[in-house]
């Protein structure tokens, strides 16, 4: 792939990091709806609008969806096994913890993406994710040091583990179904909003957003984060620069907490500012050969 067009799948693919920016504002604002439940009506709106999206262009959504079974299996392993491995961990252990071991996914991007053919790792990639990495730790614990991993959330952890392993390894193995349309995403949301459906009736008690406010926000959800996301991030795994990715997922957080910020939802401190340094500056390194590439 040509460097101009090798850029733009990485631009497309960094869009999903700015959706997923807005997660934590959209879900803070849908009350006290369960995790499992939300992810049945993220998943739910997000299939909903790609089918009007199929039927309204006339587009074939059997050749859409009729993909390789490892497709399918990779696909839906990676949305529904992330999301389930994530809310699992947070049931299950202390949720900055478990936060803080499940968002090593990046890093992991970076280190696996050495295994794809002609991928190769430099040092600025590894620096600009660790420094990522640092970064986003501070924004999720303020600064403040963590009491010890106690053995008592050890299968907590474990589902931490998990989240971060299945998603890592979902994106990189991404890049070996190149011939697979970006559209059978739109199966795997539908495949995910079914079985978060059945993790709801097994593990929650239903609890329906309430009010307009509420709907909009779950709407927000399938729409963006729990959306479109997942379309422009499968494109950037499979044609753009997979490292730079990996270490630009960092700047979620950092998009988050600006987000919480401006709506009166969080606060300004130290910590913030030090974490979006560090995070800004992790990213911009690890990026720089994409960034400052000449175009011959």
């Amino acid at each position: 792939m040509s460097a101009p067009n090798y850029r733009t799948a990485t631009l497309i693919g960094s869009s999903a990091i700015l959706m997923w920016g807005s997660l934590a504002l959209f879900t803070t604002q849908t009350g006290a709806v369960p995790p499992f439940l939300l992810s049945t009506l993220a998943f739910g709106i997000s299939t909903s609008l790609i089918v009007v999206k199929w039927l309204a262009y006339r587009e074939n959504v059997i050749k859409h969806l009729q993909q390789p079974p490892r497709a399918w299996i990779v696909g839906v392993t990676g949305l529904f096994g992330y999301h389930f491995f994530y809310f699992m961990a947070l049931r299950h252990a202390p949720p900055v913890n478990a936060g803080l071991i499940a968002y090593m996914w990046p890093l992991l991007i970076v280190l696996f993406s050495t295994l794809l053919p002609g991928e190769k790792l430099r040092w600025f990639h590894l620096v600009g994710a660790i420094f990522g990495l640092a970064g986003a730790a501070i924004l999720i614990t303020g600064g403040v040091a963590l009491p010890g991993f106690q053995t008592d959330f050890m299968f907590g952890y474990f589902m931490a583990i998990c989240c971060a392993l299945t998603w890592s390894i979902y994106s990189v193995a991404n890049r070996r179904f190149g011939e697979v349309p970006t559209a059978a995403v739109g199966g795997f949301c539908a495949a995910t909003a079914i079985l978060s459906a059945l993790c709801h009736l097994g593990f929650e008690t239903t609890i329906w957003p309430v009010g307009t406010r509420q709907w909009l926000a779950v709407f927000g959800l399938g729409l963006f984060p729990v959306g479109m996301a997942f379309f422009t991030w499968d494109y950037g795994t499979k044609h753009g620069d997979i490292r730079v990715l990996g270490a630009l997922a960092y700047a979620a957080p950092l998009i988050s907490t600006t987000l919480l910020i401006i709506s009166g939802q969080g606060e300004a401190t130290w910590a913030v500012g030090l974490g979006c340094l560090m995070i800004v500056g992790g990213a911009v390194l690890a990026s720089s050969e994409v960034l400052f590439a000449r175009e011959d």
